[in-house]
């Protein structure tokens, strides 16, 4: 079939992330022209827009988390900055022309299906009417705040490190911190160089990897405009190393999990020469159990005099400050939450309804699920993109969402062929893959004894648990067995 007699579909795409900038540019590429990306804040980039803490940066090599067909000469360290990475979406919506399909402020509020067709609303009263609607919403967008007793009652200035407020000055400030995860790891030893007090409450210690964060200079940047194929080169082989270690050791392989826990284990034990210290530091769980963090910092910065780490678990917060399971009042000035996003909000709290006026509440009742985390029953032409079991050990999320695209283009080519209308899948496909992956975690060390966001209610972990190369396999070509595919 010629392109000439090709059907052209109206697609609809929350969020102008990572991702929604990447389905745009395949959706056009493919000629498809009918392109709305409806963004509820007033400028892209999802996740680099939102976290601009101090510190904030990716713990995926930058080489690494580009897109394929778009490497970045510009990086100036090994672990990119976050204003780097926004900076590196926004020059890429600009050249393919992606931002002008961009409706900004506009919140999706609710959106329905009816006769194969989605309509979408926003909170600006606008509607939109389409052939399919995908969710690029991303994983990480939900601030969680702790429930702490009395957390609302704190006199002093208290905000999310997703929600940072820059008219805050830390210096010479009396500062808590909740929470010692990834996010806390970097904006830590930021604010240990600011406060005159520092106290960080742990509840459970992670396990750290050093990996030194180059400087790149304005030689090597000169060189990389010269020959992109050393980007290309760069970004086969962070793919590569970090396949054959992180990725394999967390889906349980012997030795990459050895050498993973030598590495985290070896640098806990270098770095804390205090004894008190280092056993408070000492998780009592499998290396990769929770995210392993990549950070050269934190460990420096928590032995400096004016830091403290707070183990005694929190009774309350009062407006003075943070009291601690052993009676103690730690007073504060600030306090900063770096506690993480609710993992299994995806798009909601919009209203979703499928076919028949079926909720995703009422779907997602029991448990929140998608087949090959992408498609969802009673919900045809609607594509989730990064839903549950997309994250892979410490991989980059541009490199899934690219095979993802692959996937759902795929599908979106055949109904352009008029092979079908519709497209949803079925139960059985649901029920069949979420054994598939269950059969896959025994082996994997998310079940390794530790509480993680990793985790779903039931205890279940939302990643995926085999290779990543067998991820890269199964997602080649759609088996159309595993869907309702309906003509009208």
């Amino acid at each position: 079939m010629t392109t000439a007699n090709l059907r052209n579909p109206s697609v609809v795409v929350i969020g102008a992330g990572m991702t929604g900038i990447l389905l745009a540019i395949e959706l056009e590429k493919a000629g498809i022209k009918d392109i709305t990306i409806l963004e509820k804040k007033n400028d892209l980039g999802g996740t680099w827009r939102e976290n601009t803490y101090p510190g904030v940066a990716c713990d995926i090599p930058a080489h690494m988390y580009t897109y394929s067909f778009e490497p970045n000469p510009e990086w100036s360290h090994r672990f990119a900055h976050g204003d780097e990475i926004q900076a590196y979406f926004k020059r890429v919506s600009e050249k393919y022309k992606v931002t002008p399909k961009i409706h900004f402020n506009e919140a999706v509020s609710e959106a329905s299906y009816n006769n194969g067709k989605w309509t979408t609303k926003t909170n600006q009263g606008k509607t939109y009417v389409s052939d399919f609607l995908i969710s690029a919403t991303g994983i990480l967008h939900h601030p969680a705040r702790p429930n702490i007793p009395g957390l609302d009652s704190f006199q002093g200035k208290c905000f999310h490190t997703a929600e940072w407020d820059h008219s805050v000055d830390l210096k010479g400030k009396r500062i808590g911190i909740i929470g010692t995860g990834s996010t806390a790891a970097q904006v830590i030893p930021e604010v240990i160089k600011l406060g005159k007090k520092v106290s960080v409450f742990q509840r459970t210690p992670q396990w750290i990897v050093k990996v030194p964060d180059t400087n790149y200079t304005e030689k090597d940047k000169e060189r990389w405009r010269k020959d992109t194929n050393i980007l290309k080169r760069f970004h086969r082989w962070y793919t590569f190393a970090v396949e054959q270690t992180f990725s394999k050791a967390v889906i349980g392989k012997k030795l990459p999990h050895l050498l993973m826990s030598f590495l985290c284990k070896r640098n806990l034990k270098k770095s804390i020469k205090d004894p008190i210290l280092l056993k408070k530091l000492t998780p009592n769980y499998r290396v990769g159990c929770k995210r392993v963090i990549v950070n050269s910092t934190f460990y420096d910065a928590i032995q400096k005099p004016n830091a403290d780490l707070v183990t005694e678990g929190i009774e309350k917060i009062t407006e003075k400050g943070v009291v601690t399971k052993d009676g103690k009042l730690h007073e504060l000035d600030v306090l900063i939450l770096a506690t993480g996003f609710h993992p299994f909000n995806f798009m909601r709290p919009m209203n979703l309804t499928g076919k028949d006026g079926i909720s995703i509440e009422t779907v997602w009742k029991k448990k929140v699920q998608a087949y090959r985390s992408l498609f969802i029953p009673h919900f045809p032409n609607f594509v989730l993109m990064l839903g549950p079991n997309t994250p892979i050990g410490n991989f980059s999320v541009i490199a899934m969402s690219e095979v993802q695209t692959k996937y759902v283009m795929k599908i979106i080519e055949d109904w352009r062929k008029k092979k079908f209308d519709s497209i949803e899948t079925t139960e059985d496909a649901l029920k069949q893959f979420a054994a598939y992956l269950k059969a896959g975690m025994k082996n994997t060390v998310w079940l390794g004894g530790c509480q993680s966001w990793y985790l779903d209610p039931d205890g279940d972990p939302a990643m995926w648990p085999y290779t990543w190369s067998r991820w890269e396999k199964e997602m080649k070509t759609p088996e159309y067995k595993d869907f309702v595919l309906q003509s009208f």
